[in-house]
């Protein structure tokens, strides 16, 4: 019997059903490899020594494999479950990691001193980033592990895997629709750099973003707008901290009160969402008074 408050083991378990600890391993792990009444006899031996089954840590240590993918979110983990594009991230890794039989586990990380402990300690066979920017030190202790790593959106960083899409083209693309015509233009953008600032500025470098996205996309837009001959100098561009409808709203409202605006360039729906509610509030009809564009082809966005 095991001593008091110390956890069986598979060898104590094999030696009262009288079995080897192959056996019991097989009768947890692999039943169609012993017979029915050999399993039988492991499971009653189990349950009266109180072992639950092979410790998933020693496993783990066998196989060399931890049996999870490790996503590391950029942000609180309730803004998973706030922020419909991430929530759609993450339940799309997990349909996958279901199909594969395999664990998702979640990372989140806020620039915190805990950040790069707790990506460089998970129990994880490889890890996804999401919303992260140039030169992370999550970047660096996430490619320090020597799993395999997949960013997606950016940055690109020599070891990790890049998903992502051509955004400075499909911005220059909307953007091209959007302020087509436009005398007062806006931008309604994500957070430009790690401290999350909230912003209200006219004609910024792009290229001082430090979100590969948002970068990206300023780029495309400052594109569209050379393209249609508008000096970016005079775009005013508004961002937020996060991708919030309700950020969105008061920072539309800044825009709106502090000049006039004839076209909004939002980076998500969600953005777009809060313009709309700032132009509704001041009456301003969309598309006749404001030309605005959201971004994602999201659910809500076919409601408009």
């Amino acid at each position: 019997m095991p001593s008091q408050g110390r956890r069986a083991t598979l060898a104590q378990v094999a030696e009262r059903a009288g079995v080897s600890t192959m056996t019991a391993s097989y009768a947890f792990g692999r039943p169609e490899r012993v017979s029915a009444a050999s399993r039988e006899r492991v499971l009653t031996a189990a349950r009266e020594l109180g072992y639950t089954g092979p410790d998933p840590s020693a496993r783990s240590l066998r196989q060399g494999r931890a049996g999870a993918l490790g996503v590391v979110l950029g942000e609180h983990l309730t803004y998973a479950f706030d922020d419909p594009q991430a929530a759609a991230f993450l339940a799309g890794i997990a349909e996958v990691c279901a199909a594969a039989g395999t664990a998702m586990t979640i990372l989140p990380v806020v620039d915190s001193a805990e950040d790069v402990g707790r990506v460089a300690a998970a129990a994880v066979d490889g890890l996804v980033l999401w919303t992260t920017y140039d030169d992370s030190p999550v970047v660096r202790a996430a490619l320090a592990t020597g799993r395999p790593v997949v960013v997606h959106g950016g940055p690109a960083v020599d070891g990790a895997t890049l998903v992502g899409i051509d955004d400075r083209a499909a911005a220059r693309a909307v953007g091209r629709l959007v302020l087509a015509g436009a005398a007062h233009p806006a931008v309604l953008a994500f957070p430009t750099t790690a401290e999350r600032a909230v912003v209200l500025t006219t004609g910024p470098d792009p290229d001082a973003a430090t979100f590969p996205v948002t970068r990206a996309r300023l780029l495309g837009y400052r594109d569209a707008a050379q393209d249609l001959g508008l000096e970016w100098s005079r775009v005013r561009v508004a961002t937020c901290t996060t991708n919030s409808a309700v950020e969105a709203h008061a920072q539309a409202g800044r825009l709106l009160e502090e000049g006039p605006v004839d076209a909004v360039a939002a980076m998500s729906d969600q953005l777009a969402l809060g313009v709309l509610g700032a132009l509704a509030d001041r009456g301003r009809a969309v598309p006749g008074d404001v030309a605005v564009s959201g971004w994602d082809d999201s659910p809500v966005a076919a409601e408009r």
